[in-house]
């Protein structure tokens, strides 16, 4: 396996890994896409495979509404990644699945996803802020990035599947002076979606993966805010970073092919750990996920 999958990168090549290869009702088999950092698999993506072999087991009328997994242990993006997903409960609304993510036999990721019938019911939610500016006002990653020598640019700015516009200031190259512990960022896929490549794998199964890898890049970000950094000062200190654990409920029908404001803030930061949350919406200001993450950040005590 290469860095690459088959020369793709960017939306098409994550496009491909989502195609898990079936080796039986309940097992399925997936490869990796280039890699920000190394030889190592973004989180994200096994992330994402998880959610599609999960929902390949279930009635493609019932989409994920929610997902809770722990990060285990670095992936190699050299090695195949078995999924074995075991059938937990399948109900008159709601089936839940588990599956433990594997590489050379030993556990990288272990998720336990639920899936419900679309049904009608009471709908309400917390507002989007109001008069966030459109994301034809700030300046993409890919902007920020270009010309630079931060640590792997090309796949962060050109190789990318997803566009990132920061509301306020970015954090790559230089800190925030307010020490902010909130953000918002609009996200959108580099290109249009196509349909899922098999019948088992339905619209919403297809894009609430997509936005399951999407977030992954996003979550500990206002941790490193609020700590007065930028990501290159944490490069440049060597300071380590890594998901722990993720949660992720789906609220909504979403298309990740259009513009997401993400409202970001940094629950806490203790320990060497830090958290982060948000609410994902739409342009027109429908609430479509909510999504929590802890992670490894091991950044130093601030002396007095």
């Amino acid at each position: 396996m290469t860095e690459e999958v088959n020369g793709e990168v960017g939306l098409p090549g994550l496009l491909k890994v989502l195609d898990l290869k079936p080796q039986s009702d309940l097992q399925f088999t997936g490869d990796s896409f280039t890699a920000p950092v190394a030889d190592r698999v973004y989180g994200g993506q096994v992330l994402a495979q998880a959610v599609i072999a999960c929902g390949r087991t279930v009635d493609p009328e019932r989409p994920p509404h929610s997902l809770h997994a722990y990060f285990l242990r670095q992936g190699s993006v050299n090695l195949p990644i078995d999924f074995e997903v075991e059938n937990l409960h399948d109900g008159h609304s709601f089936s839940a699945r588990r599956v433990r993510v594997l590489q050379a036999g030993a556990p990288i990721l272990s998720t336990t996803a639920s899936f419900q019938a679309v049904q009608p019911g009471y709908d309400a939610q917390v507002n989007m802020p109001r008069n966030v500016p459109p994301p034809e006002a700030g300046e993409s990653h890919r902007e920020v990035l270009r010309g630079t020598n931060f640590p792997n640019a090309h796949w962060w700015g050109r190789d990318a599947a997803f566009e990132f516009v920061q509301v306020a200031p970015p954090i790559i190259l230089e800190s925030d002076p307010s020490a902010s512990d909130r953000q918002m960022v609009w996200v959108r896929a580099r290109g249009i979606v196509p349909p899922p490549p098999t019948k088992d794998v339905s619209e919403q199964l297809w894009h609430r993966a997509l936005l399951a890898f999407a977030c992954d890049q996003l979550l500990l970000e206002p941790a490193v805010r609020r700590a007065g950094m930028s990501w290159l000062d944490l490069r440049k200190a060597g300071i380590p970073f890594a998901s722990l654990d993720h949660a992720m409920w789906w609220h909504r029908d979403l298309r990740v092919d259009e513009w997401l404001l993400f409202v970001q803030e940094a629950g806490s930061s203790f320990g060497g750990r830090s958290m982060g949350q948000a609410r994902v919406y739409t342009a027109d200001g429908s609430l479509v996920a909510s999504i929590a993450q802890e992670g490894m950040l091991r950044i130093p005590a601030q002396s007095e």
